[in-house]
């Protein structure tokens, strides 16, 4: 029986990991399908009922190293290099068993992969060139060193990319699929597979006075619970500066947190509890009430449909963000504290998602922006096209699994 190993090294490649995987199954039933999450305790995984190669344990960054070097030394002292040297022994082992090795995310599975001496293939999640350019040109703020490498993947990643042994190339929006393939890499560009199962709706009529808001605290406590506290201000600027619009908020807690503190923050801030018919489809979500024009609803198993309702979102999350892009709708944000959502993740994210994304200074100035957007409807169309060009269309993972199929189990 022929055996895939996957690894992925963060929660969104996780959840891009196990739509691949899933596609793979249906396609490939003999296939014995294994995952190795990197970072994290493979939540995803478990989720969908996959197999869980140990050890895998939560990093004190949640797997944001590369942005802090105090993050780094945290995940040090907690293990990060021993837990690494037993993956990495995992991974050879199973390898000598004839494993096949799907890497989802950045460096760090691409180059176990290629360590593991199997046949292997990448999923490029964490590197796009929109970070450095889009259709026109280099952004302004790109250093010279990438002008000069013309890639955002350094050329160490460009050579495990092009081994005889890498039999897929995947990249995440078919801008970086036209830069690797002046590189002699042997790209598929099949889309992103995040947008896969969500559902894309009509833009926003302008004459309507009422907003649905979709709020993304991000997914790893405790760095959600305090971008939540923020959120919330930015909220309470948003009830008193427009009055005369009804708002509907939304916000999409990931299923791993405890819901509470959530709910104690919302009632510190006089929102009650109040029951009202609820647009998306969680029996268990939780509604509440400000005043006869702000209503707010917690929700932590109704994802698809948050996005699918919302007009627009205020976010300091990352795959979340990416989704609500996609599908052609504008984001507000901010920066937080970390370890993801800093004042450098957010500047990254903006570049990577271009004029969907609003980046203000702090919560106090959310207001602004949706007034922005509210007397600009052109920018509000020009959000819609420039989402789907940097995101895809839904159906990547299964033409992803059609082509490993072909690529790395053709023999």
């Amino acid at each position: 029986m022929s055996k895939l190993l996957v690894l992925s090294n963060g929660h969104g490649e996780d959840t891009i990991a196990v739509r691949i995987m899933e596609q793979l199954q249906q396609s490939i039933p003999a296939l014995e399908l294994l995952a190795l999450p990197l970072v994290g305790d493979g939540y995803a995984y478990r989720r969908a009922n996959f197999s869980l190669l140990c050890p895998s344990q939560a990093m004190p960054s949640g797997g944001f190293v590369y942005m802090d070097g105090q993050e780094l030394w945290k995940d040090l002292q907690g293990g990060l290099l021993q837990l690494t040297i037993s993956q990495y022994h995992i991974i050879r082992q199973l390898s000598r068993e004839g494993a096949k090795i799907l890497a989802v995310g950045d460096v760090l599975p691409l180059v176990l992969a290629w360590l593991s001496g199997s046949p292997y293939a990448f999923v490029g999640t964490a590197k796009s060139e929109y970070y450095l350019r889009d259709e026109k040109g280099w952004l302004k703020a790109t250093p010279w060193w990438y002008r000069v490498l013309d890639s955002y993947y350094f050329p160490w990643e460009l050579t495990l990319m092009r081994s005889p042994r890498c039999r897929g190339v995947f990249p995440r929006d078919t801008l970086t699929a036209k830069v690797l393939a002046k590189h002699a890499i042997a790209v598929a560009d099949l889309g992103n597979p995040m947008m896969d199962g969500l559902h894309f709706s009509s833009p926003l009529d302008r004459e309507n006075e009422s907003f649905t808001i979709l709020l993304l605290p991000g997914s790893r406590s405790p760095e959600a619970e305090r971008n939540w506290q923020m959120i919330l201000r930015a909220i309470e600027h948003l009830l008193k500066r427009m009055r005369k619009y009804r708002f509907l908020f939304v916000a999409a807690i990931a299923p791993s947190l405890d819901l509470s503190p959530f709910q104690l923050a919302l009632e510190a801030q006089n929102w009650r509890e109040k029951p009202f018919p609820l647009p998306v489809g969680d029996s268990q979500a939780l509604t509440f009430s400000h005043d006869h024009k702000a209503h707010l609803i917690l929700s932590q198993n109704a994802y698809g449909d948050c996005l699918a309702l919302a007009d627009l979102g205020i976010a300091m999350a990352g795959t979340a963000t990416e989704q609500l892009v996609g599908l052609g709708k504008p984001v507000i944000t901010f920066p937080g504290t970390g370890p993801q959502f800093t004042p450098w993740f957010a500047q990254a994210q903006t570049r990577l998602l271009g004029e969907s994304v609003l980046l203000v200074d702090g919560p106090e100035q959310v207001t602004d922006a949706l007034q922005k957007l509210v007397n600009n409807p052109d920018l509000w169309q020009a959000i819609a096209g420039n989402g789907q060009r940097r995101l895809g269309c839904p159906g990547a993972a299964s033409r992803i699994a059609q082509s490993l199929r072909e690529k790395l189990f053709a023999d």
